[in-house]
């Protein structure tokens, strides 16, 4: 970190790091934290996990890159997370990721211009017996059909 950079990290991720700094999963631990404060890691607060850690900035980027849990830009507002796991692949998962694609005019991993809206395909929600499968904010929709998306996200974007 640089001299005049403002630190990022609040005292409160501080005092998490200064509790999970000698346990064994902590690089992990910490991000889920950082993650949970601003959404996403930002490549400020990975460098000063890095000073934290005392481990190499390169080791944080390879964990973060490596789950698909963490994410590197900020999400929208609506996160929007399409399953793509057997059954909802097998029952539309992809028509319903272009589908969203449409509607919002986006692509995945990406963010809509007005920051309300991101969409992500991920692996499986666990929900393979109401397939496909999408969630909202974690709100889970079952049985989603192309016809059903743009309430969908109409109903958020009121919000």
């Amino acid at each position: 970190m640089t001299e005049t950079a403002e630190k990022l990290l609040t005292p409160e991720i501080d005092t998490f790091i200064e509790q999970w700094k000698e346990k064994p999963g902590n690089l992990i631990m910490v991000l889920h934290r950082v993650q949970e404060e601003f959404g996403f890691i930002p490549r400020q607060a990975a460098f000063e996990v890095a000073d934290a850690l005392d481990i190499p900035v390169a080791k944080i980027y390879g964990v973060i890159t490596f789950y698909h849990f963490f994410k590197l830009t900020k999400p929208g507002k609506n996160q929007i997370a399409v399953c793509m796991g057997t059954a909802c692949y097998l029952k539309g998962g992809q028509d319903l990721i272009d589908e969203c694609e449409r509607i919002l005019g986006v692509g995945l991993n990406t963010v809509t211009e007005d920051g309300e809206f991101s969409m992500e395909a991920v692996r499986c929600i666990g929900c393979c017996g109401l397939a496909p499968v999408l969630t909202v904010n974690g709100e889970v929709f079952g049985d989603v059909s192309t016809k059903d998306m743009k309430k969908i996200i109409d109903q958020f974007e009121a919000k």
